[in-house]
């Protein structure tokens, strides 16, 4: 199976990219299946329901989110009628949508995607994410209830990252970092068989401070003072992400390649 992960759409940049780029990703790599994640696609904070209308008709087969999930009102009851969207799994008990689903390829192949938020540096604290994991991990084992399983780490630290990887190597095909919006070069297959990398970085603009317009972030860095609330830098954006492909058989990972198209950085693909 040939799976692309997208890492965080940012504004109306990532926004662009992803609907221009990703349309043609999917035919000229052969793609099975689209995960994206839409933190930030709103104005840099969110997902609103129009915005995720827009992934999903972009070929996103489903769109992840994170710790500013209901950022945007109108997603507590848009998540309710959108099963392709998946909130962190360890978030609050009462939280509308769901941490977890098993999806369906074109071929029937069924793919587990789930998120999970991070502990380490996070502004609020999140249920342990580590055994929120193991329990989907262990009701759809690789092989047998699923032919694919892909876990959105969503956090600050590398090195929480890096233990998920861990935690998780041989029971996921992917197991991939989000939310600090700076690709990582440490893409690889662990020794269980299971794709990963720290952060997939974003899709926006990078000449910016983490996709938002440079002014504002640096006067604060600078002054200590804030001024005016961040927002979206609007140049030309670079999709980032993570390329695995899988055997349909144990659910491992075959080969991984780090994916850069479009914008300012050097490009990367399969």
């Amino acid at each position: 199976m040939k799976i692309l992960f997208l890492g965080d759409v940012v504004g109306r940049a990532g926004r662009k990219a992803v609907t221009e780029m990703l349309p043609r990703l999917r035919e000229e790599w052969r793609l099975d299946f689209v995960v994206v994640n839409g933190e930030n696609a709103t104005g840099g904070m969110g997902l609103s329901g129009s915005h995720a209308k827009l992934l999903l008709e972009a070929g996103a087969d489903c769109v992840t989110l994170g710790d500013h999930a209901f950022d945007q009102k109108d997603m507590l009851q848009f998540i309710e009628s959108e099963p392709r969207l998946i909130r962190p799994l360890n978030y609050a008990k009462g939280a509308p949508g769901r941490g977890h689903r098993v999806f369906q390829d074109r071929r029937g192949r069924k793919v587990l995607v789930t998120q999970v938020l991070g502990q380490v540096f996070m502004k609020r604290a999140f249920d342990d994410p580590f055994s929120a994991v193991d329990e989907v991990l262990r009701t759809h084992p690789l092989g047998g209830a699923v032919q694919a399983a892909l876990v959105d780490i969503h956090c600050e630290a590398t090195s929480e990252k890096m233990g998920m990887g861990h935690y998780c190597d041989g029971r996921a095909s992917v197991v991939v970092g989000t939310h600090t919006h700076v690709p990582t070069s440490d893409a690889q297959i662990l020794p269980g068989g299971t794709a990963f990398q720290s952060d997939a970085g974003m899709c926006g603009d990078y000449l910016s401070v983490i996709g938002m317009d440079k002014a504002e972030p640096m006067r604060r860095f600078v002054t200590g003072m804030p001024k005016a609330r961040f927002t979206p830098a609007l140049g030309d954006a670079t999709l980032s992400g993570l390329y695995v492909e899988t055997d349909d058989k144990t659910g491992q990972a075959t080969a991984v390649h780090m994916v850069r198209q479009g914008g300012r950085l050097a490009q990367a693909g399969p």
